[in-house]
């Protein structure tokens, strides 16, 4: 793919698409072992019942599994096609939409008084199928669309390669972290805090990571994804939540679904970014803002809910004799 003299780059849409961030084969390496940290964090938490729990109550989870694999990405399709960005934003966004659900999804789904357990459940079960659904939709979306196709072809795209770096970034840590659950409960409980936690320190420091040295053409481009990522992120809670209601499902497991939908695991992301498509700066910057953002519209969301759950049951109460 084609290099740019970053200290010559106007900030401007055309440019943006041939430019690649500087990244070392040992910061990819470091950014690898904190996704596989964030990841065990995550597992540590988990249980077999939570896959069983899937099954048992299958109308809900299938839901969220369409909103977040099927749904999610042919909007993002839709809303590339309206909006027509440049083709490194536009793969950016399919990329993020491939992803599974972000390691703070549960937490904000307890704090909007959603359905926590239908939220873990959704999170083990995503992050299990990612490994061979994330490869399938960047491939499948990113192909359909001229412009990112084209992109696809320079950079020659293994899907198979693809799929082996998912599965070690995603399946080993989660089955490490479960059979820690499983044999050695009482550490688990004493990590899963600290780690659930840290969960946000530890992704704002791999963004820090990536662009560190790229700051000034983070700074310079940055602009241009702002409203782009705020209409995707909103695209995506509303879809899992319409979807909900389509399903005809209770409120707190639309808001589940919504948060599962809107936050997707874009640490994944820069990884695969990273190391498939060269340090993409489009891609990046797009799947580094999103990782800024849903964090602020998670929580901003979530805090709504749980004011308005907290006005309606005081309502009630007045109006009690």
């Amino acid at each position: 793919m084609k290099k740019w003299n970053l200290t010559i780059l106007p900030a401007s849409m055309e440019a943006i698409d041939g430019v690649t961030l500087n990244f070392s084969e040992a910061n990819l390496f470091y950014l690898n072992l904190s996704l596989g940290f964030i990841m065990f964090g995550v597992a540590i938490n988990l249980r077999i019942a939570d896959f069983v729990r899937v099954i048992q109550k299958p109308k809900a989870a299938l839901a969220g599994m369409l909103s977040q694999f099927i749904v999610l990405p042919a909007l993002t399709f839709l809303l590339v096609l309206i909006i027509q960005p440049r083709p490194s934003f536009a793969l950016g966004m399919m990329l993020v939409a491939a992803c599974p659900g972000g390691n703070i999804s549960n937490f904000m789904t307890a704090m909007a008084r959603g359905n926590t357990a239908l939220s873990v459940s959704l999170t083990a079960v995503s992050s299990t199928l990612a490994i061979v659904m994330t490869p399938i939709n960047i491939a499948f979306w990113g192909s359909m669309y001229a412009p990112t196709a084209e992109i696809l072809t320079e950079v020659s795209l293994d899907f198979w390669q693809l799929l082996k770096t998912i599965t070690m970034l995603l399946l080993i840590p989660i089955i490490l972290g479960m059979l820690l659950r499983k044999w050695k409960p009482a550490i688990a409980d004493r990590l899963h805090p600290v780690m659930h936690y840290s969960s946000i320190a530890i992704f704002v420091a791999i963004v820090i990571m990536a662009f560190s040295a790229n700051f000034d053409l983070f700074l310079s481009y940055i602009h241009l994804v702002v409203l782009l990522v705020l209409a995707h992120n909103a695209v995506a809670l509303l879809a899992g939540y319409k979807l909900g209601a389509l399903f005809g499902l209770e409120s707190q497991d639309r808001r589940s679904i919504a948060i599962e939908t809107g936050i997707q695991n874009s640490g994944l992301g820069l990884i695969l970014i990273f190391g498939f498509f060269e340090g993409l700066g489009g891609m990046a910057i797009v799947a580094a803002w999103w990782g800024i953002w849903h964090i602020l519209s998670g929580l901003s969301l979530a805090y709504f809910w749980s004011r308005s759950d907290a006005l309606t049951t005081a309502e009630v109460s007045e109006t009690k004799p």
